[in-house]
């Protein structure tokens, strides 16, 4: 099967996410999605209907884009624009959404990442933690694996003193077939270095954790308003 002219998505990436992009095979990934529909035995009307018209593709371009893109991304590439610490205090980042891939039978998961480090002489971006969690979550990877690989990142990259990460979410594994469990939430939590010594830190952390979760706890997004006459958009810390 030919593969599509590149989708607008791709068609809108830069030259280095194009040239990552080409490490997976789009037109045998479709081909493999149309031989599984095949194999599904569906009947001839739903098969050869509208409706799965072109889906093959959309499969394919979906894992490559959106579910395992994370193997083109580098967890050391991505902590690499640091700050000089002012401090060795607790940083943490709570709610962060992510999905992943769970590698026993290819079915997704969704929740929510919290993650914490104590720095050694460098910061980094909050949004550089989202990055990572993304980067390391896109993957063919256990939930428990994954927040190991997260602090494990966080010691190695960033020289952390110490590092937690615990995650929340909802495995289609569970909910959707065998038990069948649709509101179970599996949890998993890693800690290394100070944050697996120091007890207080480690109430300080799942302390944040608890107050994120608590109902209100998020503000109520802010409605936009003209910014005044002169007066332009503050940047932000980072």
């Amino acid at each position: 099967m030919a593969a599509r002219r590149g989708s607008r998505r791709e068609r809108g990436r830069g030259p280095a996410q194009r040239a990552g992009a080409g490490s997976a095979d789009v037109a045998a990934l479709a081909g493999a999605v149309d031989a599984f529909l095949d194999a599904l035995g569906l009947p001839t009307a739903i098969r050869r209907g509208a409706d799965l018209a072109g889906t093959p593709e959309r499969v394919a371009e979906a894992w490559r884009d959106d579910l395992l893109d994370g193997y083109r991304r580098e967890p050391g590439e991505i902590l690499r624009e640091t700050m000089p610490a002012a401090g060795h205090d607790l940083v943490a980042v709570t709610g962060i959404d992510y999905h992943s891939v769970c590698p026993h039978h290819l079915l997704p998961s969704r929740g929510l990442a919290h993650v914490a480090y104590v720095p050694g002489r460098v910061v980094v971006g909050f949004g550089q933690l989202a990055r990572l969690v993304d980067a390391l979550a896109h993957r063919l990877v256990l939930q428990e694996d994954l927040a190991r690989q997260v602090v494990e990142a966080l010691v190695r990259h960033l020289g952390a003193r110490g590092a937690a990460c615990l995650l929340e979410a909802e495995q289609l594994c569970l909910s959707v077939r065998g038990e069948r469990r649709p509101r179970s939430l599996a949890h998993a939590q890693h800690f290394a270095g100070a944050l697996a010594r120091d007890g207080a830190l480690q109430r300080r952390f799942l302390g944040a954790v608890a107050r994120a979760a608590a109902p209100g706890a998020r503000p109520p997004v802010a409605r936009s308003r003209k910014s005044p006459a002169g007066s332009g958009p503050r940047k932000a810390r980072r």
